[in-house]
């Protein structure tokens, strides 16, 4: 009762496992948790005392998961503008024929005028859609951007407004909105430039060329991080199939093909330069322990994604370099100049078929007309010919 209880001293903790020698940490005191992604082989913290390094096993480091924001806002602002269009549009002012005349401003243009119920050429026009002429000639190069944010009708904007979300909300979560907004916005331009090359007898608006833009984003994004993937031939599978369909879409009528297969370009080369991934294996140096030799950590990136990525980002440039060039100076090549008149094509066959005994202005001659036909047949199936009709994407 009366004696005092001897208190015993508290257990010392044991010596870390972790550190190489008891100069490294103070004593008593608990090593700081190891550092994200780096695992410890158990084997080798048995038999730490026996190695100047410990061994690292380095994980894949989690991938950062960004709140999409700017796709859904892409997608307010186009559904925003084409609302505003059928404001301007004002169809009861100026027909009797309009579709669904009690939404007032906001009824739609008469079927013959524009089967995917939407406002009329001339307020597309108005509002900013893509034209040759004006481009060029009244130096309105901004409806090379302008475009992307006009759909020709409520068909047309629901179809491209559903593969947005579909394939924008994940892009984005994955890389980011600074990323995403430079992909389409950029692919938008490319797919709009090759339009304007291609198209001078109408006008063109639509988001389609951004939107194939991150479809070819992701395939380049598949095959520069391809070592990361672990069923990487069923999703290349998977996605060469989606990207089939979609460009075979792209040979119906009144579809600007163009403008799909610039914006795809361009996007494909875009998805080296800005959806690079580091290799699997890869830490920060920040993250490594005391004592581990640095120099064994792999690189960021493999060799290969360097070289692709300054490859693409050459092409790119060069290629809109290029476009514009030839948009901006008139010099434009054969197949890009307005094509011909049948009375025109049948001339060139007349010359062709008069001259046989001139092979050297047959073969020119035929070369030429056939060409032009091959040309007529492509433009029959991107373009209307009437003057109140628009291309969509």
């Amino acid at each position: 009762m009366g004696k005092k209880q001897q208190q015993q001293p508290p257990p010392q903790p044991p010596p870390s496992s972790l550190s190489s020698s008891s100069d490294d940490v103070e004593y008593g005191r608990p090593l700081p948790p190891p550092p994200p992604h780096l695992v410890m082989n158990s084997h080798h913290q048995q038999q730490h005392h026996n190695h100047n390094n410990p061994q690292l096993h380095i994980c894949p480091p989690s991938q950062k998961s960004w709140f999409p924001w700017l796709v859904p806002l892409i997608f307010m602002v186009d559904v925003a503008a084409f609302i505003y269009s059928l404001y301007v549009n004002d169809c009861p002012s100026t027909s009797n024929d309009c579709i669904l005349p009690g939404l007032g401003r906001f009824a739609f243009q008469p079927f013959s005028q524009n089967p995917l119920f939407g406002p009329s050429t001339t307020t597309l026009e108005k509002l900013g859609a893509l034209e040759w002429k004006l481009v060029v000639n009244e130096g309105q190069s901004w409806r090379l951007i302008s475009c992307i944010w006009l759909h020709a009708g409520v068909v047309h904007l629901v179809a491209n407004m559903m593969s947005l979300l579909f394939v924008g909300v994940r892009l984005e979560q994955e890389f980011g909105f600074l990323k995403i907004g430079l992909l389409f916005v950029l692919s938008g331009f490319g797919g709009s430039l090759l339009s304007s090359l291609n198209l001078r007898s109408t006008i063109s608006v639509g988001a389609s060329g951004a939107l194939f833009g991150l479809l070819g984003a992701m395939l380049s994004e598949l095959i520069t991080n391809w070592t990361i993937y672990a069923n990487k031939c069923a999703a290349l599978f998977t996605l060469i199939f989606v990207i089939a369909i979609n460009l075979a879409v792209s040979l119906l009528p009144h579809v600007d093909a163009s403008a799909h297969i610039g914006g795809f370009l361009s996007g494909f080369l875009l998805g080296f330069v800005l959806l690079i991934r580091p290799q699997f294996g890869y830490v920060s140096r920040k993250y490594v322990p005391a004592g581990y030799d640095k120099n064994l950590l792999k690189p960021r990136h493999k060799c290969y994604q360097y070289v692709l990525g300054v490859l693409a980002f050459v092409l790119l440039i060069a290629g809109y370099v290029a476009g514009l060039v030839i948009l901006f100076t008139g010099k434009v090549p054969d197949i890009y100049v307005p094509l011909p008149t049948i009375n025109q094509q049948l001339y060139f066959l007349y010359l062709s078929v008069a001259n046989p005994r001139k092979p050297k202005t047959k073969y020119l001659e035929a070369y030429r007309f056939i060409s032009m036909k091959v040309a007529k047949i492509r433009n029959t199936v991107l373009t209307f010919n009437l003057k109140d009709q628009n291309l969509s994407r």
